[in-house]
């Protein structure tokens, strides 16, 4: 697996994040704010903002920003981290990469009530990627982008068809990789790189041995893992 896909499902693995964006107030200095964010299809971190904050503010008037997400490891600096330097470019809420975050963070509904938020997205423009002691790269937005892919037209269809007739798999599944016994397990998202359940309310990534590009090949991976879930 290239560099590129590994930085790409270790931002995936994260939920949360700090954005640093250019200070209007106190003159381009950087300004760090701690932000949930999911992955769209494009690989670009989505993040909902409120138009009255700063860092919001900042982005309009500088468009460049950048991110950081790292291991909940307990030595921080040992574990693995990204920063994904880019654009950021507003995402219209019709766009299915709002309903992604929505799915992945269902209390959105009641900030999107209030009227005054809205989804941003980064477009990479490179990647610093540390895994750990002596392995650190930079990484182009070209090797960072997920490989041409279907999984964006027929995600909902996927997480409606496993979360009706496979509930009982998806607990499996969060047994046999996170050691977790969950009561109630619903999976919220699908990408090339694997899916994410929110079992008894916690999120859990669970990734694809390799990338898939449609529904016929995430299909696959979904029964290898039950079949795999059944044999332990």
């Amino acid at each position: 697996m290239s560099g590129g896909a590994d930085a790409r499902r270790q931002l995936a693995s994260c939920r949360a994040g700090v954005l640093s964006t250019s200070s209007r107030r106190h003159g381009g200095h950087p300004f760090g704010s701690l932000v949930l964010y999911v992955l769209d299809h494009q690989g670009r971190p989505v993040i909902l903002v409120s138009r009255l904050a700063e860092h919001t503010r900042n982005a309009e008037a500088d468009p460049r920003a950048s991110l950081l997400a790292h291991d909940a490891a307990p030595d921080p600096l040992a574990g693995a981290r990204v920063t994904l330097l880019g654009n950021a470019t507003q995402v219209d809420e019709s766009n299915p990469a709002a309903a992604r975050y929505r799915r992945f963070f269902p209390d959105s509904e009641k900030l999107l009530a209030l009227g005054d938020f809205a989804f941003l997205a980064l477009d990479p423009l490179a990647i610093r990627f540390i895994e750990g002691f002596g392995s650190i790269h930079w990484i182009s937005a070209a090797d960072y982008a997920p490989p041409a892919n279907s999984l964006a037209d027929v995600e909902a269809d996927i997480i409606a068809h496993m979360n009706f007739e496979h509930v009982h798999n998806l607990r499996d599944y969060c047994r046999l990789v996170h050691g977790r016994n969950a009561e109630q397990a619903v999976m919220v998202g699908v990408d090339c790189d694997g899916f994410d359940v929110r079992a008894d309310g916690q999120l859990l990534r669970f990734g694809f041995e390799r990338p898939v590009t449609d529904a016929a090949e995430a299909r696959a991976s979904l029964v290898a893992l039950a079949r795999a879930s059944r044999a332990h």
